[in-house]
């Protein structure tokens, strides 16, 4: 599979759609090691003069450990006939399993960091801030429905340094 570089202005898609119900894998690690889970929380948008991604990992989840010691992530998004795989990359721990042999995804390694080649876009991102939310700040319904039982997640901004689509 190839993937060509493009100008992130050539984007056209509801985030809203692509983050809340299609879903989306976010990576991170390198070939000597890394993670991936299935996300659908998250933003787009332009802050600091930076077109960024914005996801959110609790502390328990083993890609966070990735995301913690690596400057680099992936958002990448797939088609329909990868929803299983991305069931799966939610459900189950890398800890505890190898997610690309499990789901037949396979690893592609770009720009320093991870994602796949079943992989329709891409988008490699740079950290440039990080924050536990903010608990105390959060309305009581969304604390006791989202943190009664949970660890809190994490945010992430990255910027987006490059963007793929599968050719």
């Amino acid at each position: 599979m190839s993937f060509k570089k493009i100008d992130i202005t050539e984007l056209k898609f509801n985030p809203f759609t692509k983050i809340g119900s299609e879903w989306f894998l976010v990576s991170s690690g390198d070939k000597n090691g890394w993670n991936t889970m299935t996300a659908s929380w998250g933003f787009m948008g332009v802050i600091w003069g930076k077109p960024v991604c914005e996801t959110v990992i609790r502390h328990n989840r083993y890609t966070y450990e990735f995301m913690e010691k690596n400057e680099l992530f992936t958002i990448s998004f797939f088609g329909e006939k990868y929803r299983k795989a991305l069931a799966f990359c939610g459900a189950n721990s890398g800890r505890d399993c190898d997610k690309a042999a499990e789901t037949g995804l396979t690893p592609f390694f770009t720009d320093g960091t991870v994602s796949f080649e079943e992989s329709e876009l891409i988008f490699v991102c740079r950290k440039r801030y990080a924050a536990d939310l903010m608990l105390d700040l959060l309305d009581k319904e969304l604390k006791e429905q989202f943190y009664s039982a949970d660890p809190v997640h994490k945010q992430y901004i990255g910027e987006i340094i490059a963007v793929y689509r599968k050719n």
